[in-house]
């Protein structure tokens, strides 16, 4: 590739108008007028964009908007989790009391865990216990609103995206107390010998881009509508404590001795078995501290733990159903080697300096930039989008990882404040349309806290991309859009990082790096002997690029005739002499040479009914990035009967409870949106001003925006000397 370097700064913009004209001599009053008239068209477009998706703002909350109404009735959070070897179960209490003075609606927006297999729904009246049923979408949202309008208690949970839900629960009296619970499940995949567990708190605000296709009015509940549509949610100033109280614990229970055992995120209390080997562990937020329960849910919730000696849970966990028989299973695969010789790549980095990434997001990032790019080698090139509204290469084409241009680089991007709305699209978009050599690998790196409503659209920008590039994702903050964050990596083959603080920086570029050089794993093969498996998710096992584990979910039944052709990349094999023990077989290729390594089958007399929904959410996500890629809702039908079959949550299923008490005849009540906490560590601009409860909230301008404005500006400012100097006539 011919040399290039990298200028220091980024092109000025145009400016926004000339140094001459507007002050000389004086101009008709008309030519002014006109002048104003075509600045305020260009501002037209963003006031109506602000207005058309006025719904799907987020806004500041407004305390006391609504005279005799609570606006805060969600008073606490109650999180346990039970982990048993590699299965979190997770049950969720949300507790809401009306303390004013009218029957309300409490809705609430929530995050969720993007692995989450959401299978239960419990609501508690008083001394009423009401027990949730799943049903299509659209039918539970005709339920939910004939209950209401009855003036029945009534609890309706819907998916928005696989992370982000929602909680309506209708017909809340004064004086009454509510419980809703929920229950997930949740598979815990271990990286470089290390367990997370993630429980997010708070949903960030979300931009709807005014240049993404509008949601279909005439089909509320398509697939094409969910792309964009996102619930208004009214968030908490930057820095406010939470509405309501908060509260986790968790407990571990392994059948290898528990070490390492600490959060990142918060402080906590710890107890353990006695001795170096405890099998038992819990966990809860510390009392007396502002990292443990006082503002704890501005963040995602992270507890790490390790294995005594790095090990993993490797096996294969066998379930046996009424109907279907389930299975997991998990293989260990070798450690990474460092490879001989790695092949020169060509690296993008695309940045977002928008208004949620200013303060400690964008010097995250900066952070970030500084480890990846000092990490490239001599013979790689490179080149950096930064982006916001609008989006902006530092150099023509890729240039030389020469140290003189890294700095450049960094020079630049430590100039950078965030500022704007968050246009992804586009920018990924510009980042496909530049040409590259055919024989050139490249890889696209994206740096964000993924606070966008067009994840689909992204991921299949970047599947329909893939043989130009492989992406990974750095998603930067305290409460990431891991959604994004993965679903990107998924698309694009690569891996999702996400960074909480500034000094993971270098842990993760080093990471990065690791992945990039050689993959652990390829031409991966798995062979199930002596039983039958069959609806294998996945299909076909990818290279295996980190130090995880391969995982296999399925369903199996016995006996078999043969080595099983269950959907699996299959080779080759025997089958086990008669009364033998079944067994998985797994080969493939690692940098030392082949690979094969054979795990015994026990057949239970029963298992844990978690597989059953494990893998059901499995193919449903599936579906869903398929579904993504082509458009439409193609796989409406088989996720809806995967949700309704296995009682799961999905984006056309919902769960509805309604208590058949009618304790609010007529059936009128006030609305309260309860309000989220601004994510730790990202300011107001991730909002901008709002005047009144539910008022559309405007982006930062961008250089356009800016322009015309100070023309406006300009064109007032001319009028009125004149005025003063009797040169405007009447």
């Amino acid at each position: 590739m011919p040399s290039a370097s990298l200028p220091d700064t980024l092109a000025a913009p145009p400016r926004p108008f000339p140094d001459r004209g507007w002050h000389a001599a004086p101009c008709p009053r008309r030519g002014a007028w006109c002048a104003l008239l075509a600045s305020l068209a260009l501002l037209a477009p963003a006031a109506r964009a602000q207005d058309a998706d006025r719904a799907e703002s987020p806004y500041f909350f407004v305390q006391g908007a609504q005279p005799g109404v609570d606006a805060l009735p969600l008073k606490r959070t109650d999180v346990r989790v039970r982990v048993s070897g590699v299965i979190a179960d997770v049950v969720v209490t949300q507790r809401y009391r009306n303390e004013g003075t009218v029957p309300i609606e409490a809705r609430y927006v929530f995050p969720g865990s993007t692995r989450a297999a959401v299978s239960g729904l419990n609501v508690r009246v008083a001394d009423r216990l009401v027990v949730a049923r799943i049903r299509e979408k659209q039918q539970a949202r005709i339920e939910y609103d004939a209950a209401r309008r009855a003036g029945q208690t009534a609890a309706l949970l819907e998916q928005h995206r696989p992370n982000v839900f929602q909680m309506n629960v209708a017909h809340v009296l004064p004086g009454d107390e509510v419980q809703v619970e929920l229950r997930y499940n949740e598979l815990l995949v271990p990286e470089g010998g290390k367990y997370r567990f993630v429980f997010p708190t708070v949903v960030g605000p979300r931009y709807a881009s005014p240049r993404a296709p509008a949601p279909d009015a005439a089909a509320p509940d398509r697939a094409a509508a969910h792309a964009q549509a996102f619930p208004a949610q009214p968030v908490l100033r930057a820095g406010q404590p939470g509405a309501s109280a908060f509260n986790l614990t968790v407990d571990l229970d392994s059948p290898v001795g528990i070490q390492e055992l600490r959060s990142p995120s918060h402080a906590i209390d710890t107890r353990m078995d006695a001795g170096a080997a405890a099998r038992r562990a819990s966990v809860r937020l510390a009392d007396a501290s502002s990292r443990g329960t006082a503002q704890s849910d501005n963040r995602d919730f992270i507890l790490d733990y390790r294995l005594a000696g790095g090990a993993i849970q490797s096996g294969v966990l066998m379930q046996r159903g009424e109907k279907e028989n389930f299975f997991l299973a998990m293989v260990q695969p070798p450690q990474a080697v460092p490879a001989a010789r790695i092949n020169p790549r060509d690296y993008v980095f695309v940045v977002d300096i928008s208004g949620s990434m200013h303060g400690f997001p964008l010097d995250t990032a900066k952070a970030l930039m500084r480890e990846l790019l000092g990490g490239l080698k001599a013979g790689d090139t490179f080149n950096v989008l930064l982006f916001s509204g609008s989006n902006r290469f530092l150099a023509p084409r890729s240039v030389p990882a020469t140290p003189a241009n890294v700095e450049a680089a960094m020079r630049t991007i430590e100039r950078m404040g965030g500022g704007g709305s968050t246009e992804l699209l586009p920018a990924l978009r510009r980042v496909y349309a530049e040409p590259k050599p055919a024989d050139l690998a490249r890889t696209v790196v994206v740096v964000t806290d993924g606070y966008v409503t067009v994840e689909s659209e992204a991921f299949a920008l970047v599947r329909r991309h893939l043989g130009q590039a492989n992406v990974f994702a750095f998603g930067i903050g305290s409460s990431v859009n891991r959604h994004l964050m993965e679903g990107l990596a998924r698309a694009g083959m690569g891996e999702p990082f996400v960074i909480t603080r500034p000094r993971d920086a270098p842990a993760h570029a080093a990471r990065f790096r690791q992945l990039i050089a050689s993959p652990v794993l390829t031409s991966v093969q798995a062979r199930f002997e002596g039983i039958e498996v069959y609806d294998v998710e996945p299909p076909q096992l990818p290279d295996v690029l980190a130090e995880r584990p391969v995982i296999v979910f399925g369903k199996w039944r016995e006996p078999a005739a043969g080595p099983s052709q269950g959907g699996l990349t299959l080779s080759g094999g025997t089958v086990p002499a008669a009364g033998a023990q079944p067994r998985l077989v797994v080969e493939g290729r690692a940098a030392q040479g082949p690979y094969r390594q054979e795990l015994p089958i026990t057949l239970p007399q029963e298992g844990a009914s978690a597989l059953r929904h494990l893998w059901a959410r499995h193919r449903i996500a599936a579906l869903s990035d398929e579904e993504a890629l082509t458009g439409g809702d193609a796989q409406r039908a088989a996720i809806t009967r995967l949700g309704l079959d296995h009682g799961l949550l999905t984006l056309y299923t919902s769960f509805i409870a309604v208590d058949k008490v009618v304790r609010h005849p007529g059936g009128r009540s006030a609305t309260a949106d309860q309000p989220s906490p601004m994510p730790e560590g990202v300011t107001d601009l991730a909002v901008g001003e709002a005047s009144a409860l539910g008022a559309a909230v405007s982006s930062t301008p961008e250089p356009a925006a800016w322009a015309a404005m100070a023309v406006v500006l300009a064109v007032l400012a001319a009028r009125r000397m004149r005025r003063r100097r009797g040169t405007f006539t009447a």
